[in-house]
């Protein structure tokens, strides 16, 4: 059932109709709705919606309760009449730190409240909170000044005029746009980034018309929407103009709609009399020319910009208003209202009962619902989650679940309740299960463009950037040149090595090149010199030790293939239920994770599978649910960890989700005294346990399993090799799940393949808080207020600084300030049995600080700690401080993260930005793919070993990878070559590719994007290497509309260029190791070796068959060991790829005849 349905329920009922009324009495004093709670009030006001025409203001108590209004409003309504009215300040007002993100929803308002007229059709609904008021807005007659109304068709407009306005306004222009207030012109395309809209513009003309308006995403600068009108609105706050209160703007037959309007005016009145601080003021001034000195004072001035309370309830006073609440209009009617009419509407609304994931109970309440007459409605986001219900449901012995019937509704709201008088239920999914619900708003979208240019700075090649080339080693990028080449131009790259040597690399080969990275970035690497042989030594060293290790992995691979192992039963209704309670969302990797290790575990041969994934992405709960399932068919099941303070974790991790189940889970480490593991060990013989967690103790030979039948791993990487023996001889025929923090990069796991399966969760929990974070200077109020906040909700706080003697003055600065907090200090020269120590203290919650250096990204969890401090941020590499502030927020709370550094101006631009970009992706997992180029780096050094990581400093990072992909490809022609033995003799004939690493090409054709058609070498680049990397043709269509919808219409040597692409491909097919195109004759060049196995194969037949088809066109002719085949009369790239097509096309007939 749709949601909008529900909306009609609730327009039938009684109460509504009577608002309804009330509201179009012109003369109608103050509405008091009585006993409205939960998420029945949004409902109401959207079922009068239809019925009414005007401006509606909900003013909540604070952000995040206004955010789950408007959230349950748009759920029901649609966003198109209901806006969301933010503060444009980051934090309180005080620290005065604008966002622009927020900056957008509120000129959003201001644009459409200006532009309603008169004979407004429609309800308007704006949804704020007390902050968001206090501030002050430019006046109507300004507005109308600075816009810019553009539509569809619009005759006699010129893209230069357009250009000229836009800078006048203060736009900025720039190459692309990616944040609002920026505006862009390619040829007959204009991209402007309006502060009215969360998507900037793509204007397109034709002449002196407009063609096409459409909005499009920062992200990947796609088109998405096509608009017919727009208004471009510069940034309001800036301009020095003087401003009047929100409640002046708003037309006067607005209702005012709050809770309580006496907090309301106490927290303008606190906003007003804070003002803004004096660190704010001096942090803005700082670099700043006299002329903008002059504007900050006047914007931080807070008669300027801030409401007086007074004011404001004059403002207030004219308007009229409606209360809603439990209480509304009991006692909140004041003497002087005894005169003014008031009327009171009274509902009855209980809200939804906690259930904690409690079934039983959930089962009764349902039912007694259900014979008192009421209809069960069950809110849920996905189909997956009320299907989950009903299994639940079918699950239970109980005849009463079996019977109970509810209708699905399509979308959730914040806050269930049940309407006793219209005799209706709404049960919400996530109270059900006990979830955190999270509210979505339109500036998430203006946040991704920061997002967005820091992926793409990463990726970017700027000259002078060091980039390793595959065949001739290390060098300098030089940028993109002009090559004459024949009667026409190449684009070429050049590279710059020892002794400035230079080499110019044609376009084509960019997949033999690329950027130079390593773990850290300490002294730049040395330049190769040509023509040394250096280089290539250094490959074949490489080359010949990650043979080794592959050959290693093979073979235990084909010898675990013919072991047998336990087969363990399907599901039961315990596991179901034990899944639906999980607090979050699986991820859909996540979901395949757990799919893939229950179908291992059920299958005969042992399992030995790797889960990969980030910090928090959910490892850990698809372990639970394996370990659960084995328990289920009374297997028991060992968990081995690296240190005592994880065990400790796990264990209570295992023993929180596992309550109430009928498990028995326990744990052996240094931590418990020999009594207790002597126990332990006794009921472990006796089967009484049924998962035991543990260190290395669990491999000791006092240790006796009744019938151990899966065995997990926590970050194998950090276990020694004795350990690992001994697990080897264990795993022979135990089912096994390892997991890993350090994701492995992608091309290793195929390379790999083989041995071992591989499950990857790349995808973040969807319904994480987001942590909450922000810069600051390093000053003791900040860190004072930081800790007080978090110790007034009993929570606990991180704080990391790295340099071990600093830690005890900061300690005595906390001390100072916040007397009553008990720190505690931890570092990595502690003995390792004191930093235990600690480290269960904080656990075990008897410190409010951790004050540690960077220990803390190695792995503890504790969900009461949800407040990171980390001082000197600015040191730290993304990766480093993604991990870090992965720690906080595991829990249903709020989070904050504070990175302290000194201010702005003095930073490097490089460490600026990183701040920023943590700064504004507070989602978790949004930095997850920042992260992964770093993290990459590590996880293939710890995969491999330590030498390994060596060959990686010496080589760069991707190099090193496709180096290890050719040493697979050898080991497979080689030491491995039944394999193809096996597939040839069964009738699989296999193709060119085999036998060919690469198909090289030259020629002497033009091919490029001109510069006027794509501006920005590295832009260029970045294209050219998208391109590179496409494999099939429907890629390839999809790359080329990207680019007419960016750049316009593609010129001839761009289409060229793109019809290389299927050429390669096509050669690497056929077995050829390079194709020219030369004055319009296409040469190809076969495999070197003339024994190799590709001249008996079909493919090459079909090559001879269109020589012999073709006798005038072609020239066969063989050089030494080479053969060579000439083919003329080939003027463009088109015409070469189709007779390639043709050439193979004989080959697939072949093969299937």
């Amino acid at each position: 059932m749709d949601i909008k349905d529900i909306r009609q329920l609730y327009a039938m009922a009684p109460q509504t109709g009577a608002l309804l009324k009330l509201l179009q009495d012109k003369q109608g004093g103050n509405i008091f709705l009585q006993g409205q709670q939960a998420s029945a009030t949004p409902l109401l006001f959207a079922s009068v919606a239809e019925k009414t025409v005007q401006t509606f203001l909900f003013v909540l108590q604070d952000a995040d309760e206004a955010g789950y209004f408007y959230h349950d409003l748009t759920q029901v309504m649609g966003t198109e009449n209901v806006l969301f009215f933010p503060s444009s300040y980051k934090r309180s007002v005080k620290y005065g730190q604008r966002d622009s993100a927020n900056e957008i929803l509120r000129t959003e308002v201001l644009a459409k409240v200006s532009a309603r007229d008169v004979k407004a059709h429609e309800a308007l609904f704006i949804v704020s909170y007390p902050e968001a008021l206090a501030e002050l807005v430019i006046s109507k007659k300004h507005l109308d000044e600075r816009r810019l109304s553009l539509k569809t068709g619009q005759q006699q407009i010129d893209i230069t005029d357009v250009a000229h306005t836009l800078r006048d306004y203060g736009f900025q222009e720039v190459d692309y746009v990616y944040e609002p207030g920026q505006f862009a012109v390619r040829g007959s395309i204009l991209d402007v980034y309006s502060f009215s809209c969360e998507y900037p513009y793509r204007i397109d003309f034709f002449g002196r018309e407009i063609d096409t308006i459409r909005t499009f995403e920062v992200q990947d600068q796609l088109s998405k929407d096509k608009q017919s009108n727009i208004e471009i609105v510069p940034e309001l706050a800036m301009s020095a103009t003087e401003k009047i209160s929100f409640l002046k703007f708003l037309p006067s037959d607005t209702v005012l709609v709050a809770k309580d309007f006496a907090y309301i005016y106490d927290v303008i009145e606190h906003v007003y009399a804070e003002g803004f601080s004096r660190q704010a003021v001096t942090e803005r001034l700082e670099g700043a020319t006299e002329m903008e000195q002059k504007q900050i004072m006047s914007e931080l001035n807070k008669e300027k910009s801030l409401i007086t309370p007074y004011q404001f309830t004059e403002d207030a006073a004219t308007f009229r208003r409606i209360e809603f609440g439990m209480n509304a209009g009991k006692t909140g009617v004041m003497a002087t209202q005894k005169a003014k009419k008031y009327d009171v509407l009274k509902f009855k609304i209980t809200p939804q009962p906690l259930f904690h994931k409690n079934f039983d109970l959930l089962v009764d309440t349902f039912e007694d619902y259900i014979l008192k007459g009421y209809k069960l409605y069950i809110l849920a986001d996905s189909d997956k989650q009320t299907q989950r219900l009903k299994d639940i449901f079918a699950d239970m012995d109980s005849q009463k679940a079996r019977s109970i019937a509810f209708e699905p509704v399509n979308r959730t709201l914040h806050e269930g309740f049940t309407d006793d008088a219209l005799k209706l239920c709404f049960f919400t999914d996530h109270q059900i299960f006990d979830r955190y619900h999270k509210y979505n708003l339109k500036s998430d979208g203006a946040r991704a463009g920061k997002m967005a240019l820091t992926m793409k700075e990463l990726q970017e090649m700027e000259p002078g950037d060091f980039i390793v080339h595959v065949d001739f080693g290390i060098g300098k990028f030089g940028g993109l040149v002009r090559v004459p080449a024949g009667n026409s131009y190449q684009e070429m790259i050049r590279i710059i090595y020892q002794h400035n040597d230079k080499v110019d690399v044609s376009i084509h080969s960019l997949y033999k090149i690329s950027k130079y990275r390593r773990a850290d970035t300490g002294e730049p690497p040395r330049l190769s010199t040509l023509g040394t042989g250096a280089w290539d030594r250094l490959k074949e060293k490489t080359k010949k030790r990650i043979k080794d290790i592959a050959r290693d992995l093979i073979k235990l691979y084909a010898q675990r293939r013919h072991e047998k192992g336990y087969a363990f039963s399907g599901d039961s209704y315990l596991q179901h239920e034990l899944e639906a309670s999980f607090l979050y969302e699986d991820t859909p990797d996540q979901s395949k994770a757990t799919q893939d290790v229950k179908a291992d575990m059920e299958s005969q041969r042992p399992m030995d599978r790797l889960v990969c994934g980030d910090v928090g992405f959910g490892k850990t709960e698809v372990a639970v649910r394996a370990a659960f399932k084995a328990a289920c068919d009374s297997k028991q099941v060992a968990v081995l960890v690296p240190t005592t303070v994880l065990a400790y974790q796990h264990y209570q991790t295992f023993k929180n989700r596992l309550k109430g189940m009928p498990v028995r889970v326990d744990y052996l480490s240094r931590a418990r005294s020999a009594k207790q593991t002597k126990q332990v060990l006794t009921d472990l013989e006796d089967g009484k346990i049924d998962i035991l967690i543990g260190t290395h103790k669990l491999l000791g030979k006092s240790v006796k399993w009744h019938d151990l039948g899966l065995l997990i791993i926590d970050e194998e990487q950090k276990f020694g090799v004795s350990t690992k023996e001994k697990l080897r001889k264990m795993k022979t025929n135990v089912d096994t799940l390892t997991m890993s923090a350090t994701p492995i990069p992608r091309t290793l796991q195929f390379s790999l393949m083989g041995a071992r399966d591989m499950s990857i969760i790349r995808t973040p929990p969807p319904n994480r808080y987001p942590i909450h974070t922000e810069l600051a200077t390093f000053s003791h109020e900040v860190i004072a207020d930081a800790i007080n906040f978090e110790m007034s909700r009993n929570g606990q706080v991180y704080f990391v600084h790295d340099r071990i003697n600093g830690l005890q003055e900061i300690a005595n600065l906390i001390h100072k300030y916040v007397p009553d907090c008990r720190v505690a200090i931890g570092h990595g020269q502690m003995p390792p049995d004191k930093l235990e120590k600690v480290l269960m203290g904080f656990m075990n919650y008897d410190y409010d600080v951790l004050l540690s250096t960077t220990i803390v990204e190695n792995g503890i969890d504790i969900s009461n700690a949800n407040t990171m401090i980390i001082n000197d941020a600015h040191r730290f590499g993304l990766s480093d401080l993604h991990q870090m502030r992965g720690r906080v927020g595991r829990s249903n709370r709020k989070a904050f993260c504070y990175l302290l550094a000194p201010p702005k101006s003095s930073l490097t631009p490089e460490a600026r930005r990183r701040l920023e970009a943590l700064e504004n992706f507070s989602e978790l997992g949004s930095g997850f793919n920042l992260a992964m180029q770093d993290l990459d780096i590590r996880g293939a050094g710890n995969l491999l070993g330590a030498e390994q990581s060596g060959f990686m400093e010496d080589l760069g990072y991707e190099t090193y990878q496709k180096i290890l992909n050719q040493a697979v490809t050898e080991l497979k022609n080689d030491e491995f070559q039944d394999i193809y033995a096996e597939q040839m003799a069964q009738g699989n004939d296999i193709s060119g590719e085999e036998f060919v690493e690469d198909c090289a090409i030259e020629s002497d054709l033009e091919m490029y994007f001109p510069d006027n058609y794509v501006p920005g070498s590295s832009e260029r680049m970045l294209l050219y290497r998208e391109l590179d990397n496409i494999n099939d043709d429907n890629d390839l269509e999809a790359y080329r509309q990207r680019l007419i919808d960016r750049f316009g219409k593609i010129p001839h040597e761009g289409l060229e260029l793109m019809q290389v692409v299927p050429l390669r491909r096509l050669g690497k097919r056929l077995g050829c190791e390079k194709i020219s195109l030369k004055q319009g004759k296409m040469n190809m060049q076969f495999v070197a070796n003339p024994e190799s196995a590709y001249y008996q194969s079909r493919t090459f037949s079909a090559v001879i068959n269109y020589v012999g088809n073709h006798p005038r066109r072609c020239d066969f002719k063989q050089v030494g060991t080479r053969r060579l085949l000439t083919i003329s009369e080939i003027p463009t790239v088109e015409a070469a790829v189709s007779v390639l097509r043709e050439m193979l096309k004989a080959s697939t007939d072949a093969t299937q005849a």
